[in-house]
């Protein structure tokens, strides 16, 4: 007994079958020479039957999507790049300008240092700190043998330190006569200041001297009734140039 399948009008052939049929009109159309007429659209199977791969779809968005990725990439390490390059451009400026204030304070310190040791050495002071003055200028008596004090005394025990009052170069270091042990400056304005009397002198000639720098200590060499300092302001280094003591350092900022 045969059997035979339904093909009833709901049942489309197979696909097997159509894809047969298919072949064998193929075969049909080139053995007639009908093929090569026929565009190749009538030449396609059922959709079904074609996968993505035999039409190069999937092939084609691959490429366009790794492409994609690649352009993202490249994107991206650029504006990395940049941002690193501008964080390092950033650290480079603020280096810069740092080390251009701390130029700028290092140099205005150094301003500042510079001013104050102009300002020192152009100062005068006491030639014995805390000091005051025992006999005064052109006192008279038989004690000066001019017949007045060509200077100032300033009180002073024995051994204390004596400075000299100003900026200036030693022009004489050594014995006085009745100035006894004295000390001769010839001062950065001109002028000449001499410390008598001394026990002791720790300059020389031609050595330089700035404001409060130690010069002798005091004593009561010389022409001397007890220890004290004797101090004059000349205008010349030779005795008998004597200006007032006291003016002298009241016109220099020193108050007597």
């Amino acid at each position: 007994m045969a059997f035979t399948r339904a093909t009833g009008k709901h049942r489309g052939p197979s696909r097997m079958a159509r894809r047969g049929a298919g072949i064998a009109g193929v075969a049909t159309l080139a053995t007639t020479g009908v093929i090569g007429t026929l565009a190749s659209p009538a030449l396609a199977a059922d959709p079904e039957d074609i996968s993505p791969e035999d039409t190069g779809l999937i092939q084609v968005i691959t490429e366009e999507s790794l492409a994609e990725r690649v352009d993202a990439q490249a994107s991206g390490q650029e504006k990395a790049a940049a941002q690193a390059e501008a964080r390092v451009r950033a650290a480079a400026e603020a280096k810069r300008k740092a080390e251009a204030r701390a130029k700028e304070i290092r140099e205005a310190k150094e301003r500042a240092a510079r001013e104050a040791e102009r300002k020192r050495l152009a100062s005068f002071q006491l030639p014995i700190s805390g000091s005051y003055v025992s006999t005064g200028y052109k006192a008279g008596g038989s004690l000066w043998s001019s017949g007045s004090h060509s200077g100032v005394d300033f009180h002073a025990a024995y051994g204390t330190k004596v400075v000299s009052v100003g900026s200036g170069t030693v022009v004489e270091a050594g014995w006085g006569g009745a100035y006894g042990k004295n000390i001769v400056i010839r001062m950065h304005d001109g002028t000449y200041t001499q410390y008598g009397h001394l026990s002791a002198i720790t300059v020389r000639v031609g050595q330089k001297v700035t404001p409060g720098e130690q010069i002798g200590v005091s004593g009561s060499s010389g022409n001397s009734t007890g220890p004290h300092l004797h101090f004059e302001a000349r205008t010349g280094a030779d005795y008998g140039s004597d200006i007032n003591p006291i003016s002298y350092l009241r016109a220099r900022g020193v108050h007597v």
